[in-house]
């Protein structure tokens, strides 16, 4: 991957990005039910590209992350990158010719936030993404959907799970939502 790939700038980084979902989701021929896998196989690659699983994870984990083994935490990394890849590819599937305004960009540092709207004739989402310069690419760490983080959102839910169970109850919920999500 070239530094090159992400614009210069972060909402070049998320446009880029956005613009190739749109040419997947917007291809007729791969709308074929038979073409499903190869369809979100395009899309987990594309947003892949842009999404930082690692850093997310560890932001949604927060205090417990240092406390994981090695093998933990890239285990937790993966389950994690399969369940949001699911829930993604999941929301967007269901695009009916919505578009994309891109409102206004804060940088601060290696940290920047590109805030858009999802318009269609029915509705209007903001939709935040907060990014971190990381190789000198932008990468997603966090989505806020019409105000509310997907991190903090995921950061309560596991450590609830993690607080009246354990870690291995949230790997263990993670997998069979993995095994859910692949075996479509």
């Amino acid at each position: 991957m070239t530094a090159a790939w992400g614009g210069g700038t972060p909402t070049g980084a998320v446009k880029e990005t956005v613009d190739q979902v749109f040419v997947v989701l917007r291809d007729q021929a791969l709308k074929d039910p038979s073409r499903e896998t190869e369809r979100r196989a395009k899309l987990e690659e594309i947003i892949g590209k842009r999404f930082d699983y690692a850093e997310m994870a560890k932001r949604t984990l927060a205090s417990q992350w240092k406390g994981l083994s090695t093998d933990q935490q890239q285990e937790f990394v993966t389950l994690f990158q399969q369940f949001l890849a699911n829930s993604y590819v999941g929301n967007v599937d269901g695009y009916s010719g919505e578009e994309v305004e891109y409102l206004k960009e804060r940088e601060k540092g290696e940290f920047a936030e590109v805030q858009t709207k999802v318009v269609s004739p029915k509705v209007q989402i903001p939709l935040d993404y907060r990014l971190l310069q990381k190789n000198g690419e932008w990468r997603v760490y966090d989505v806020v959907i019409d105000g509310v983080s997907l991190m903090k959102n995921y950061r309560g839910q596991f450590s609830r799970i993690i607080n009246s169970s354990s870690f291995e109850a949230l790997l263990e919920k993670l997998r069979s939502k993995a095994d859910l999500g692949t075996s479509s």
